[in-house]
Order: C-alpha cells, then sequence, then structure tokens
C-alpha cells in the first residue's frame, strides 16, 4: 500500500546535519529532475530575489524564505518526516511511532512534494519554500513539470494506491487504476452530508495513522473501511472515493 501525502508548507529547519545529497533519497530515478528544480529555485531566490517573492508568492516581509532556498545545497538534512510541522503531520504524529509501526508507516506513505517529487518519511531534505502552485523560470508550472515522473513512479509501487492529496499536490500525480481517493466529510444541523475545511487536515493525518501503522496489508479498498469501521470511524466507499466523517 502508498499512502500519498502533500506536504506541509510549514517547515522545521534542522539546526544541525548533512547537507542535502539528493543521491541518497529515495525513488532515484527522480534525481535529475530534483536536480533541475533545485537549482532553478536557488538560481531565482539567488539572483533576483523581488523576482523570487512574486514567484513563490511570499509577502514582502519574508526574504528571509527567500535566502533560505538560495543556499538549499549546502542546508541541514533530516527526515522528512521531523521537517514537516503542519496539521496533517502533527495528527499523524510521527514522532510518537515505534518498532514496527514506525517501519510500517516509513514504507506506506509517500510525500509528494514540489521540489522532490515523491519521498519517503525517513529521506533527509533540508526545509525550504516552494509550494505545488509555483512556477520557475525554465521549469514553468510545477504540476506539469512532475506528473509524468511521479505519475510512473508510483505506478510501479505494489499493492493498493490511497489519495490523500490536496489540490495543487493532486495534479501532480496521475493515479494507477483502482486506487480510492480521501474525502473528508461532517454532517450539518440538518443531517446533510458537508465538505469539511478546518478539519480536513487533522482528520487525514488520524486516518493516515490508522491505515500506515496497522498490522495487515490491505489488497482492496474495503479493507481500508474494514479497519478503520472497527476503531471506531464511520467510512463507506463511492466508487474510486472513500469517504470519511472527521470525529468530534
Amino acid at each position: 500500500m502508498l499512502i500519498l501525502l502533500p506536504p506541509s508548507e510549514s517547515k522545521r529547519p534542522p539546526r544541525r546535519g548533512k547537507s542535502l545529497d539528493l543521491s541518497t533519497l529515495s525513488h532515484p530515478e527522480l534525481t535529475p529532475l530534483r536536480e533541475q528544480v533545485l537549482s532553478a529555485l536557488e538560481v531565482l531566490c539567488r539572483d533576483t530575489p523581488a523576482d523570487a517573492i512574486e514567484a513563490l508568492d511570499l509577502g514582502p516581509t519574508q526574504f528571509d524564505l527567500v535566502a533560505q532556498n538560495a543556499g538549499l545545497s549546502g542546508a541541514a538534512t533530516a527526515p522528512a518526516s521531523s521537517i514537516y510541522t503542519g496539521v496533517l503531520y502533527a495528527a499523524l504524529d510521527f514522532a510518537s511511532l515505534r518498532g514496527l509501526e514506525l517501519r510500517r508507516a516509513n514504507r506506506r506513505i509517500g510525500i509528494v512534494s514540489a521540489l522532490f517529487g515523491l519521498l519517503s518519511p525517513p529521506d533527509r531534505i533540508c526545509a525550504y519554500r516552494l509550494s505545488g502552485a509555483a512556477r520557475l523560470p525554465g521549469i514553468g508550472p510545477l504540476p506539469g513539470f512532475w506528473r509524468s515522473a511521479v505519475s510512473a513512479t508510483v505506478a510501479r509501487h505494489p499493492g493498493l494506491v490511497v489519495d490523500m492529496l490536496s489540490s495543487p499536490y493532486s495534479s501532480m500525480v496521475g493515479l494507477p487504476p483502482d486506487s480510492v481517493t480521501v474525502k473528508v466529510w461532517q454532517d450539518g444541523p440538518s443531517g446533510q452530508r458537508t465538505a469539511v475545511s478546518h478539519f480536513n487536515k487533522a482528520t487525514k493525518g488520524e486516518v493516515a495513522r490508522v491505515w500506515a501503522t496497522m498490522p495487515t496489508n490491505p489488497g482492496k479498498p474495503d479493507d481500508l473501511v474494514d479497519v478503520l469501521r472497527e476503531v471506531g470511524w464511520r467510512a463507506e466507499l463511492a466508487g474510486a472515493r472513500l469517504d470519511v466523517w472527521r470525529r468530534d
């Protein structure tokens, strides 16, 4: 099983650690594309910081993030699971995983990244600022740049693919047949079903933790639904969509 997660825009820069080495990352077939994006981002931020502010959709006081991007090649690294610090990752709580649960999560989770394409949680990366909606000189829109290569990498993964991506990262991957996409819902005051906004990321993080650490490896989407129901979640399958209701 491969659970596809988006990165988080918020990141924790490591204080120390080995410098970024693209050759050590999982999915080495993506290395040439990673080199292109990294180079384009560093050149943009080093040579034309004013243009970088606009291209990266930053505010006028965020030149510190531009300076950070300009030196990514020499930046300290840490596992991706500790670099990403957003709501989804707080709910997933990688830091609390141990032993078999940690090994399962490291094997089952894939993180779609605008800078690195596709990562595994143990991959050592640096903190960076680059959203999936950005357009880089010489690269163009990042979803179009990455889509073919990342889709091919995902297609080679054995077993069920679970899509928990947000826009624009969902545009970076063409899903294989029989994949499922997770949608989070809540019941409105009149009993109607409404899409969750505020609790969407937290719910996905909690659900991802359940699936990433469970001892069995699901062979079909119905197995995912059964696992969630066993631990008290309301879930159902609607074709290629797996609906989950947030818990109060």
